[in-house]
């Protein structure tokens, strides 16, 4: 399942926003009905995970954690914290904590940018400007691709 898009949508006064219906229809197709979401690890927008998804990050993570090691520990325990499950209602909607929706920075209007197996939620203010100028974008991108594998 990969998700490609960059949809706008608006949280409602409940804290509810749509799923963009592109979205939904990978979902249902993949049988995926759980989702999870938290903050980015980064703190700049929250990341809606499939649940397989998120199961594939958490076995990642867990594989490089050593039960034995509290700093190793309270980085799981951080990854996990910022964590809630999510359902969609039968509109296709769901609701987003106050807790994640400022830790995000975000009010009401929002950008769904899918990005490979999870869909990011952007503040739409973040979004106006272009991630990375487009000279900018473009070395990057090169240097990344040159890398030796």
């Amino acid at each position: 399942m990969r998700f490609l898009g960059n949809i706008e949508g608006r949280i409602d006064a409940k804290g509810r926003v749509f799923l963009p219906a592109v979205f939904r229809k990978q979902l249902d197709a993949a049988g995926e009905k759980t989702l999870v979401l938290r903050t980015d690890i980064h703190g700049k927008c929250l990341k809606l995970y499939p649940e397989s998804a998120w199961n594939r990050r958490l076995d990642e993570i867990s594989a490089n954690v050593s039960e034995w090691n509290e700093d190793e520990q309270m980085v799981l325990r951080a990854f996990m914290a910022e964590a809630e499950v999510i359902f969609l209602d039968g509109n296709g909607r769901f609701l987003i904590s106050k807790r994640l929706l400022q830790a995000a920075g975000i009010d009401q209007a929002v950008r769904f940018i899918g990005m490979n197996d999870t869909i990011e939620i952007w503040s739409f203010e973040k979004t106006e400007q272009p991630f990375l100028p487009q000279a900018e974008f473009a070395a990057k991108l090169q240097q990344i691709m040159n890398r030796p594998k």
